[in-house]
C-alpha cells in the first residue's frame, strides 16, 4: 500500500512525498479512505501512531474544491480541538505540511498567551481552526468567532480531555456545532465515559482501533537496573556523567517527582528541565523546544504530559519509576529508536515496583536484560529469578 492508492490528490501526495512518506501507518490506510467517503469515524490508537495525519490528509482535500472565492471571508469549516497546547502545535504544524499546496489556511489558538494575534489571524479568515478548549470558548464568548459553519469537527486525545477535567468545556463546544457535520473521535482508551461522549459526537460512525504491537527488534537495547528507591537519583546521576548519552527522557509517575528529579540533575551539573501538566503551557514549550534543539540534554516528564512529544534522534529513554501499567512502558521505550536509528531504554525498578515489572515481562512476553554490574545495587531484597543478563534482548513498540 501506498499514498499513491488512496486516491489523493497531487498536491498533497506532493506535500507527502516532500515529508519523506512512502506508505501509509495502519491507521492511515484505513481512515483516509472512510473519511474520504464521509463517514464519521472512531479511532482507537495511540499518540504515535501517525493518526494526525490520518485525519488531517482527508479533511485537506475534501475541503480543497471548496476554497473562498473573491474578497468574501473564509470561514472556519474544519475544528480540531486537543488538550493542550504542545499537541495543538504539533497539529498546526502537520496541516503546515500537509496542506501547503492546497492554498487552504489554518490558524492555532490556546490559552497561556495574548489573544491578539490569534484574534488577528481569525478576522483574516481562514479554512481550518486547531484549539484548546478553554481558549476556544472564550473567544466564543467574545463573538469573536462562530462555528456556525462546521463541516468537520475532530476530538483528539479524548481520554486526556476526561483526565485533565475538559469533559463539561467539550460538551460546550459540541452543543455550539451545526447538528449536519462530519466528526472524528479520537481516543487512547475507551472508558465508559469516553464511549459515552464519543456517542453524543458521532453518527453510524465506523470504528478503527490500532492496537500497539510488541515486537522483537535491534533498534532499541534494554536494560534493567534492580536499585533501592533512594539510590535512584545517584544511579541516575552516575550514569548521565557519561557524555556519549545525547539526550535522554526520562519518565516519573507524578508531577512531583518530575520537578524533583529535575531539581538534582540541575543540582548535579546536568542541564535537565522537567514538564507536566501543573506547568504553565509558555514553560512546557519552552522546556519541549530547548530538548529538541540540543540546548538542555534532559527532559523529565510525566507520561500525559509527554503524549505527543516526538523529538528526533533520541537515544535514551530512562524510566526513573517503571508505569504501573505495562502498555506504558512499551510506549515510553517507543520514543526511542526510531528512523533506523538506534536507541537505548534503561529502567529503575525498586522492591515495590516488582509486581509492575513482572506485569511488563508478561506483556513483552520475555525479560528485560538485567545489569547486575553498577554502583548502587538494591540492598534490600535480592532481583526476582530467573534474571537474564544485559546483553541481547531488545524490544520495541511497532
Amino acid at each position: 500500500m501506498t499514498f499513491e492508492n488512496l486516491n489523493l490528490i497531487e498536491p498533497i501526495l506532493r506535500a507527502v512525498k516532500a515529508e519523506g512518506y512512502t506508505e501509509p501507518t495502519p491507521i492511515q490506510e484505513q481512515a483516509i479512505p472512510v473519511l474520504l467517503k464521509g463517514h464519521d469515524l472512531m479511532g482507537c490508537a495511540q499518540t504515535g501512531t501517525g493518526k494526525t495525519a490520518a485525519f488531517a490528509i482527508p479533511i485537506l482535500q475534501l475541503l480543497s474544491g471548496n476554497l473562498s472565492n473573491g474578497n468574501g471571508k473564509r470561514q472556519i469549516k474544519a475544528l480540531i480541538v486537543t488538550p493542550t497546547r504542545e499537541l495543538a502545535i504539533q497539529i498546526g504544524e502537520s496541516f503546515s505540511a500537509y496542506g501547503k499546496h492546497t492554498g487552504l489556511r489554518h490558524t492555532v489558538i490556546f490559552g497561556g498567551v495574548s489573544q491578539h494575534g490569534q484574534v488577528n489571524a481569525l478576522k483574516n479568515g481562514i479554512d481550518i481552526l486547531v484549539a484548546t478548549p478553554g481558549r476556544l470558548l472564550d473567544l466564543i464568548d467574545q463573538h469573536l468567532m462562530t462555528l456556525q459553519n462546521i463541516q468537520f469537527f475532530v476530538l483528539d486525545e479524548a481520554d486526556r480531555m476526561l483526565d485533565m477535567g475538559f469533559i463539561h468545556d467539550v460538551k460546550k463546544i459540541i452543543a455550539k456545532l451545526p447538528a449536519k457535520r462530519q466528526s472524528l473521535f479520537f481516543s487512547a482508551t475507551m472508558p465508559p465515559e469516553i464511549q459515552k461522549l464519543a456517542a453524543t459526537i458521532l453518527v453510524k460512525p465506523v470504528k478503527v482501533e490500532i492496537v500497539p504491537v510488541v515486537a522483537t527488534t535491534n533498534l532499541i537495547k534494554q536494560s534493567l537496573y534492580f536499585v533501592d528507591k533512594p539510590d535512584k537519583r545517584h544511579l541516575l546521576i552516575h550514569l548521565l556523567q557519561d557524555k556519549s548519552i545525547d539526550s535522554a527522557l526520562i519518565f516519573t509517575r507524578t508531577k512531583h517527582g518530575a520537578d524533583k528529579v529535575s531539581r538534582d540533575l540541575v543540582k548535579a551539573g546536568i542541564k535537565a528541565s522537567a514538564i507536566h501538566g501543573n506547568k504553565s503551557q509558555g514553560a512546557r514549550q519552552d522546556a519541549l523546544n530547548n530538548f529538541k534543539n540540543k540546548k538542555t540534554r534532559v527532559l523529565v516528564a510525566t507520561d500525559i504530559a509527554s503524549r505527543g512529544i516526538d523529538v528526533e534522534q533520541l537515544s535514551h529513554v530512562i524510566n526513573y519509576e517503571i508505569p504501573n501499567i505495562p502498555e506504558t512502558y512499551v510506549h515510553r521505550i517507543g520514543r526511542t529508536g526510531r528512523a533506523g536509528i538506534n536507541g537505548i531504554a534503561l529502567s529503575f525498578c525498586d522492591t515495590e515496583e516488582r509486581e509492575y515489572l513482572k506485569d511488563i515481562h508478561k506483556l513483552i512476553s520475555g525479560q528485560i536484560p538485567v545489569v547486575e554490574d553498577h554502583p548502587f545495587p538494591m540492598k534490600h531484597g535480592a532481583a526476582p529469578e530467573p534474571v537474564v543478563k544485559a546483553k541481547t534482548s531488545r524490544w520495541r513498540r511497532r
